[in-house]
């Protein structure tokens, strides 16, 4: 079974876009060659800011909704945890 993440990047722009893949490297790619999301587009390149492993896909989906919630200063705190990868458990 594939392991999903949970990331945030810091845009081009200094904004900051949260999403999930199961395979970050890929996804990483394809946002600072354009063919991400759409949002990330007109913003490259795209900083990996903030990882976290989960165990499966509706795992990853309520994690990034509960991201996506958190108010900016909340996101960039997560960004300064002493150790930003975090396994789910």
């Amino acid at each position: 079974m594939p392991e999903w993440t949970c990331y945030l990047v810091r845009c081009a722009d200094d904004t900051l876009y949260c999403g999930i893949t199961n395979d970050l490297d890929r996804r990483l790619a394809a946002h600072n060659a354009g063919s991400g999301a759409k949002y990330t587009r007109s913003r490259t390149p795209v900083t990996l800011m903030y990882r976290e492993k989960l165990p499966d896909k509706s795992a990853a989906l309520r994690r990034e909704a509960e991201i996506k919630n958190m108010p900016r200063a909340y996101k960039l705190a997560l960004c300064q945890a002493p150790a930003p990868v975090f396994n789910a458990e």
